[in-house]
């Protein structure tokens, strides 16, 4: 009949809908699972997931924080010694090392293209409970997560949260997207139904390929704290924008001290470069910026200065 649009059989049934989603889920597990390992050290445990052919798995620093290596054991009773590669404390990353004849690789995915509400597979080897699955979704993009030791903190962006079931030994295991690629390691618990992951994107590729490389990541430093904060409305009307860093502590005789940045400066740039918050300084402070002299522009009061500050090297306290 005109006008009248029947639905009833376009609709999935619950039963329908719930078999999509497990056909998904169970897809996920079965291709991961060889790939994910229980890693079991002196003192404590985690997981890790093979990421490359050559021997190298990804896992939280912190699972291996005080470790050089230990064994890693797969859903299917394999066993393998490793060695770390690398540990980057201000990524939560390690990288391990171990025979490569038996590691099946999985794939990297892209944590920028995920959505919220999007179906995510946690896959970890907890207690040497292989292939122990939970399933959620996408609960937030775009958090923020402080990790590395008192005094040299940064913030790992765009973590992936997730209502996916992360329990104790899940650290370093994988969060994959519906195609079984790997879009985070899972790091923190962070209260009832809220898990948290490091994204799997460019710069945390970045990261992992200095840690198989070299072992550590460089980064530059200049000894400031602060946080973000909105521009004067006659500065904010030249700049074409709205906020600016707020410098709330100087560190003694860091870089910046040495250039003469105070508290209450307000830096608007820095090598030509807008800074509208912390982070966009901290994606500034790359290898290449150590010793090299950067030209940062501040207000201070009612005036605006141009100052030249050198970025050191980042040492991470032990």
């Amino acid at each position: 009949m005109a006008g009248l649009r029947f639905v009833s059989n376009e609709r999935p049934t619950d039963d329908e809908a719930l078999d999509a989603y497990s056909q998904v889920v169970t897809r996920v597990a079965r291709h991961l699972a060889p790939s994910v390992a229980n890693v079991r050290l002196r003192r404590g445990e985690g997981s890790a997931v093979a990421v490359a052919p050559d021997g190298f798995l990804l896992t939280s620093a912190h699972v291996v924080e005080h470790a050089r290596g230990g064994v890693l054991s797969f859903a299917d009773g394999r066993e393998l010694r490793f060695a770390v590669a690398g540990r980057d404390p201000l990524s939560d990353l390690a990288v391990l090392r171990t025979d490569p004849s038996s590691l099946i690789a999985a794939e990297l995915g892209d944590a920028d293209a995920l959505r919220v509400g999007q179906l995510v597979v946690a896959i970890g080897n907890p207690r040497g409970f292989g292939g122990s699955v939970t399933a959620g979704v996408v609960s937030a993009l775009g958090r923020s997560l402080p990790v590395g030791p008192r005094g040299a903190q940064r913030l790992v962006e765009n973590v992936v949260q997730t209502d996916a079931a992360l329990n104790p030994g899940n650290s370093g295991g994988a969060l994959a997207d519906g195609d079984g690629r790997v879009v985070g390691i899972n790091t923190a618990v962070a209260g009832i139904g809220l898990g948290l992951a490091v994204p799997i994107n460019d710069t945390t590729r970045r990261i992992v390929h200095a840690l198989m490389t070299e072992g550590a990541v460089r980064r530059a430093y200049l000894g400031i704290a602060g946080g973000s904060r909105p521009l004067p409305p006659r500065v904010a009307a030249r700049v074409g924008r709205s906020s600016g860093v707020e410098v709330i502590e100087v560190v003694p005789g860091s870089p910046a001290d040495r250039a003469g940045i105070r508290p209450e400066d307000l830096l608007l740039t820095l090598d030509g470069t807008p800074l509208h918050g912390v982070n966009d300084l901290q994606r500034l402070m790359t290898d290449d910026r150590i010793d090299h002299g950067a030209e940062a522009v501040l207000v201070r009061g009612d005036k605006e200065l141009t100052v030249r500050v050198v970025p050191q090297e980042l040492r991470i306290p032990s």
